[in-house]
């Protein structure tokens, strides 16, 4: 029976590249086994409930796949989504993920997660689908992004929003059609205005 439970095991951590406790109940494995194979060093335990193989091969963006599967509703946000675009010089040591305001706040073992919350189309506008070591990975746009950084300049400095906001325009990654989209939906079109005009000026 053991070897039954780990071939299915198996099947799903090659399907999905990992394991949480209910794809495991739902195929018949009591979930005491998976803290077996934890003990035996077969299974990493990367989050509660949420299991993988130790030696799995990962890609630079793996934080951000461990965050999008402890949060499949959350979205990476501000300086994750700047690093993943590639733009700005943030490096930054956590990952962060914006959830819907009133749900509950993910948790990872590791890497640390930054949670921000929004409503409304602070949330759902400007969301892209990346596929990442088979995850499915929600990022903002660049231009969501940019606007996110105005939104939280306080918290992060103005100076990083208005560096990311004169690369991504000189390296045309983003339409101003997006940006004003964005803005709106952040609300701080009034606060990039003059910041906007004097990059593109």
């Amino acid at each position: 029976m053991a070897r039954t439970y780990r071939q299915r095991i198996e099947f799903l951590l090659k399907t999905n590249g990992f394991l949480d406790r209910r794809s495991v109940a739902d195929a018949g494995i009591h979930t005491q086994y998976l803290t077996r194979l934890v003990a035996e060093g077969a299974l990493e335990r990367v989050a509660p409930g949420l299991y993988r193989y130790p030696n799995a091969e990962v890609t630079e963006h793996h934080g951000l796949v461990l965050a999008s599967v402890a949060a499949p509703h959350g979205v990476v946000c501000l300086l994750s989504a700047l690093s993943f675009h590639g733009l700005g010089t943030q490096v930054p040591a956590e990952v962060w993920v914006a959830i819907e305001r009133g749900t509950t706040a993910p948790k990872l073992l590791s890497p640390v997660l930054r949670v921000v919350r929004y409503s409304g189309r602070a949330f759902s506008d400007g969301i892209e689908v990346h596929r990442i070591e088979r995850q499915a990975v929600r990022v903002y746009s660049v231009a969501k992004t940019l606007a996110d950084l105005f939104k939280a300049r306080n918290r992060i400095g103005v100076e990083v929003a208005v560096e990311a906001l004169r690369e991504a325009w000189r390296d045309r990654r983003f339409k101003m059609a997006d940006l004003d989209r964005a803005a709106k939906a952040c609300r701080v079109e009034h606060v990039m205005r003059p910041y906007v005009e004097g990059v593109v000026a």
